[in-house]
């Protein structure tokens, strides 16, 4: 399904103003707390979460609590506010990404907001031997920079040029892990487009009706995270909403 070009717009003002009701959100997940106790669990393996742009692990803690509930080991990413990537921050990642593996002797699992997401997907194109799968929140996978409306600010924070083909290299190709975008069309930040991905055997997209700000404290993105993560390695299937939580997940290839 191409989207490139319709991806080179980012979301309308009126989707921007409307990133204010991640305060709702978080507070809808809060209130669901005993009920998103019934999500499933995994079995214990190491999960890395990887913050969004000018954001740092406080902005994944409610995320990490609740997969820690779930069973698994969850690590932040441990690099302060996500600047883009400044000096250090990529071979920080591949590090840790690689000493998990080695610590646990088990694959590691990859969640990241927005552009944690893009790092996501780096990390599992230069080490797929200690990626077991890679989960993106809203993130811009493919298309034009100026498909999001946080393209100066990460100009500003990285020092660097949005349109960067080095490093695009790494994160628009199909992972050799399994992969799974959950996007929102009503993203304020990054055009839904660009979060779409060509599905495979071993990708998919997942739609939800969030912000972007809100994909990270949002509970029906919390239950599809739980849910594939707790996929045994190498029995990845797409995923499948149970019958009562349905409507709130959208057929992502509607037109």
């Amino acid at each position: 399904m191409p989207m490139t070009a319709a991806a080179a717009h980012p979301p309308s003002k009126f989707l921007l103003l409307a990133e204010g009701r991640a305060i709702w959100e978080a507070g809808a997940t809060l209130a669901l707390w005993p009920l998103l106790q019934f999500a499933p669990r995994g079995d214990g393996h190491t999960v890395i979460v990887l913050p969004g742009l000018g954001a740092s692990d406080g902005s994944t803690e409610m995320l990490r609590k609740f997969l820690e509930t779930r069973g698994y080991t969850v690590e932040g990413w441990g690099l302060g506010t996500n600047c883009g990537p400044r000096p250090g921050v990529e071979k920080g990642l591949l590090d840790l990404v690689r000493r998990l593996h080695d610590t646990s002797g088990t694959k590691v699992s990859l969640v990241g907001w927005s552009l944690g997401g893009v790092f996501a997907r780096m990390l599992a194109s230069k080490a797929p031997e200690s990626v077991r799968g890679v989960v993106t929140l809203g993130s811009p996978l493919h298309g034009s920079p100026k498909a999001t409306r946080a393209t100066k600010v990460y100009e500003l924070l990285s020092g660097r040029s949005a349109h960067d083909p080095r490093r695009q290299k790494w994160v628009r190709p199909t992972p050799q892990v399994p992969a799974t975008s959950i996007f929102s069309r009503s993203d304020g930040i990054v055009s839904w487009r660009s979060s779409f991905q060509e599905e495979t055997p071993f990708t998919e997209n997942i739609e939800v009706e969030a912000s972007h700000l809100g994909l990270g404290v949002h509970p029906a993105v919390f239950y599809a995270v739980a849910d594939r993560l707790s996929q045994s390695e190498g029995e990845w299937a797409p995923f499948a909403a149970p019958a009562g939580l349905r409507p709130f997940y959208p057929d992502p290839a509607r037109h």
